[in-house]
């Protein structure tokens, strides 16, 4: 079952995309920082705006959705737009994930993992990331709570990101407010736009202890520096 709202959304609006087809202003700030070619996983991509964004720049993009409709929209944006995306269907709490990733994105998707499940995904995740690799995150946070045609949301708290990527460089920590009426009556999200490198010298020790799902590591710098790409994302 998914707690967001927006699948049967999608479901009832199957010409109409809902959040349009612009990227979301994040994302091209994001994008701005990639190497060419950078493979991209976007989780909760919805119908597909940044997906379709990040590979028209030239990124290899895999994007997971628990929404099938959401995909449609999402496959015909890429098809209209002449790029490739690699389109997996599932909970992105849950599905299984190959290859290596130089950005892990998600725009409005991740606080509606339960608390107890995300710290997993999190930990996951940034066994996915390469040294040097970056996580871009909007998430709402619980400064103004609305809930939204009935969604349920685990709430960020604060210094709840900043925590989990101790071990990491935090880039940004930015909070904001949004304006949003998609039920029909005005109201605000509080968010937090979050953007945090992996450090590109760890040890191997630690990059053992991180790869077992041992916490915080220490940073040190290690004879072997770059990235190392695994399964190819497209």
């Amino acid at each position: 079952m998914t707690r967001s709202p927006w699948a049967r959304e999608y479901v009832r609006t199957p010409r109409e995309y809902i959040w349009g087809t612009e990227p979301s202003p994040f994302a091209g700030e994001i994008a701005a920082l990639l190497p060419p070619r950078e493979p991209v996983l976007d989780l909760g991509c919805g119908e597909g705006r940044d997906s379709v964004f990040f590979a028209a720049a030239g990124f290899a993009v895999t994007g997971v959705e628990v929404s099938v409709a959401g995909l449609r929209k999402a496959e015909r944006l890429a098809l209209e737009r002449g790029v490739q995306v690699r389109w997996i269907h599932g909970d992105m709490a849950h599905v299984a994930l190959d290859g290596s990733f130089g950005l892990v994105y998600s725009c409005g998707a991740i606080h509606y993992v339960p608390r107890h499940v995300r710290m997993r995904l999190l930990a996951r995740l940034k066994r996915l990331t390469p040294p040097g690799g970056y996580h871009g995150f909007v998430v709402f946070t619980d400064r103004a709570v609305y809930a939204e045609k009935g969604e349920v949301v685990d709430y960020f708290a604060p210094g709840e990101l900043e925590r989990a990527y101790g071990d990491w460089h935090v880039l940004r920590c930015e909070q904001d407010d949004i304006a949003c009426s998609r039920d029909g009556i005005p109201h605000h999200h509080s968010v937090e736009r979050f953007l945090a490198a992996r450090p590109q010298g760890l040890t191997r020790v630690a990059r053992a202890h991180e790869n077992a799902g041992v916490g915080q590591t220490t940073q040190k710098e290690d004879s072997i520096n770059g990235r190392i790409y695994g399964t190819e994302t497209r």
